[in-house]
């Protein structure tokens, strides 16, 4: 089997558009994969989608990517024809000038590119001026507004990336656009495969919330659905490898093993459960390393379930995240679901005992 076919449901699933909000096509196809493996669907009245597989025990692991990547929305059609839109999720408008665009319309995607207004034009010279949403436009090659909307646009449809998937010259790292994070749709996906004849303690409810980027939307209303015991966000962490060793923001690195994020502004990871994640991870020769994260995830939102839930994050090593090309290592991928199921394999009630917070 080529690297290719091995990865081909996170390539299927990054080259799916789907910004907050809009998650149906990769709903869709998260549900047909889902039914692969299980019979037992749930679904929140957000659209956060998950898979059940129930083992010999009682404690319940909830594992979930999501589903939206960030993107932007159609705000206004100006009367020359040009789109003006704002961001979806946390972008860096210099990150969309002269990128390839497609607009979401009723029965079709419309191609575009984002121009900018050139700083020394817009503001008489000021070339150091900083690039905001507002200077940036979509040009679909319309002649005026009326053109524009003869072609389908309207204002509300999402904004995506023109995708360029590849694997690096080395074999070991994929570039793609939405690894933030349909890289966490694809490993659950791979999880309720793993387990789907895996005798195990307890009950996993293994799929992809909507709305992360926007504020942990579908992680609130899924794990509030579920109450889970313990809750894992499979999400793409923005490691520095390729910044100066002395910068604070200079933690993780391609190709070392999956992220134990030990902090980050909204969830702390309790001390018991990152001792227990490092004994798990030596004893099964996984590669894993500490990560200080100053943006968060839906463990964030999980962890006011019920009366509180354990929640943490299990990361994937990613550089240049929120952008048309981010990279990830294979290597890491395998890291992370070789402790995703060492996870399922080891947790039972004795063990949630131990780690909760008592």
């Amino acid at each position: 089997m080529s690297l290719r076919e091995k990865y081909k449901i996170y390539e299927d699933l990054v080259n799916l558009n789907g910004t907050s909000g809009h998650e149906k096509a990769v709903r869709k196809y998260m549900r047909e994969e889902i039914k692969k493996y299980t019979d037992e669907i749930i679904q929140d009245k957000l659209g956060s989608i998950f898979g059940v597989k129930r083992g010999s025990g009682k404690p319940v692991i909830m594992i979930a990517g999501h589903m939206d990547e960030v993107g932007a929305m159609v705000t206004k059609i100006t009367k020359e024809g040009f789109i003006k839109m704002i961001s979806i999720g946390g972008i860096n408008p210099e990150v969309m000038v002269s990128q390839n665009v497609v607009i979401q319309t009723k029965d079709k995607e419309i191609r575009g590119v984002v121009g900018a207004i050139p700083p020394h034009i817009n503001r008489g010279g000021g070339g150091d001026a900083k690039l905001s949403f507002d200077d940036l436009l979509v040009d679909i090659g319309a002649d005026d507004k009326d053109h524009a909307i003869d072609m389908g646009i309207e204002i509300g449809q999402q904004i995506n990336f023109v995708n360029n998937y590849y694997f690096t010259e080395d074999g070991k790292k994929i570039v793609s656009k939405a690894w933030d994070n349909r890289f966490g749709c694809g490993m659950a996906l791979e999880v309720l495969k793993e387990i789907k004849d895996l005798d195990h303690p307890n009950v996993v409810i293994a799929g992809a919330t909507v709305q992360e980027e926007v504020g942990l939307r579908g992680a609130t209303t899924a794990s509030q659905m579920v109450v889970p015991d313990l809750f894992i966000a499979i999400d793409v962490s923005p490691v520095g490898d390729f910044l100066s060793k002395d910068h604070p923001a200079a933690f993780g690195k391609l190709g070392d093993g999956f992220l134990a994020r030990f902090y980050d502004p909204r969830n702390i990871m309790q001390p018991k459960i990152l001792a227990y994640f490092e004994k798990l991870a030596k004893d099964n020769n996984i590669k894993m390393q500490h990560f200080l994260s100053k943006g968060g995830t839906d463990a964030a939102a999980a962890q006011y379930a019920g009366s509180g839930t354990l929640s943490t994050t299990i990361g994937l090593p990613g550089r240049y995240i929120h952008s048309t090309a981010a990279m990830i290592h294979v290597d890491d991928m395998e890291a992370v679901k070789q402790m995703v199921i060492a996870l399922i394999k080891d947790f039972d009630e004795k063990r949630l005992m131990e780690l909760r917070n008592e």
